[in-house]
């Protein structure tokens, strides 16, 4: 069964829509985190109010430290996010298409997909140490899993009927995986990007916090984290947030504009 997707558009609601919907409750969270920390129900060394995360923020930006920041994440995420697609869209048709491969490789990958993504880390940094080259493995590893695993199982469900037909009028195997295949996978594809898009972002961030520090979003966090500096941290967070809210609404737009021809 696909992984889930719960934030796909509903029908008849306009995305717009549905975004303005999702930002009424961050919206009254901040104004509750900010009324909190006037009000003092909270300590503001541990909870710092908007005005001094905003000034943080300001100061990040006028040095330059947060695009740099910023930059090092998106960078390592996109990288190992598309290194991670690619290689889990093939792997994904060669256990579709394949039975011998899918009996072979089949049982190893069900097994291997059981095992948190950050039970990874320790082998990654054995094997590619604990720089950049580790942190980008980790995060393909996280995308690899949801998108092989939907393009599999997209494949998997073709129509039996238009495979016979495809046997009938004797369609190579590549005109099947084109015509065939391919277009009955793609949905279940473009699921499993979305969810590896989300996966890697989440990794990222990972792998900046368990790996070795450096420019990163992560390393940010945890900068503010060893000088005891809050408003830096839930700035980190804050980005994080926003960051990870604004890939997912990407994605779901391109996933909606390319699925059209379903509706």
């Amino acid at each position: 069964m696909s992984l889930p997707l719960t934030d796909r558009p509903a029908s008849g609601v306009r995305p717009s829509r549905r975004l303005l919907r999702g930002l009424v409750l961050p919206v009254l969270l901040l104004a509750a985190w900010e009324l909190s920390s006037h009000l003092r129900l909270v300590d503001p060394r541990f909870l710092p109010p908007l005005e001094a995360i905003a000034r943080t923020a300001w100061h990040e930006v006028w040095t330059g430290d947060l695009f740099l920041h910023l930059g090092a994440s998106l960078a390592r995420n996109l990288t190992g996010f598309a290194i991670g697609s690619v290689i889990g869209v093939a792997f994904g048709l060669l256990l579709g298409l394949s039975p011998v491969a899918n009996r072979i490789a089949g049982p190893s990958f069900h097994a291997a997909k059981q095992i948190a993504v950050l039970a990874w880390i320790p082998i990654i940094s054995v094997w590619f140490g604990f720089a950049e080259t580790a942190k980008v493995v980790f995060v393909a590893v996280a995308a690899f899993v949801p998108v092989a695993l939907n393009t599999m199982e997209g494949v998997s469900s073709a129509p039996a009927q238009l495979v016979e037909v495809a046997h009938l009028l004797r369609f190579s195997r590549w005109q099947q995986v084109r015509r065939i295949y391919l277009p009955a996978a793609l949905p279940s594809i473009l699921t499993g990007i979305h969810l590896g898009l989300i996966y890697a972002w989440l990794a990222t961030v990972a792998a900046e916090y368990f790996m070795t520090v450096g420019p990163g979003i992560g390393g940010l966090i945890i900068a503010g984290r060893e000088r005891f500096q809050m408003d830096l941290v839930m700035l980190g967070v804050v980005i994080l947030g926003g960051v990870g809210f604004l890939l997912n609404h990407i994605a779901t737009l391109i996933e909606t504009r390319l699925l059209r021809w379903r509706a």
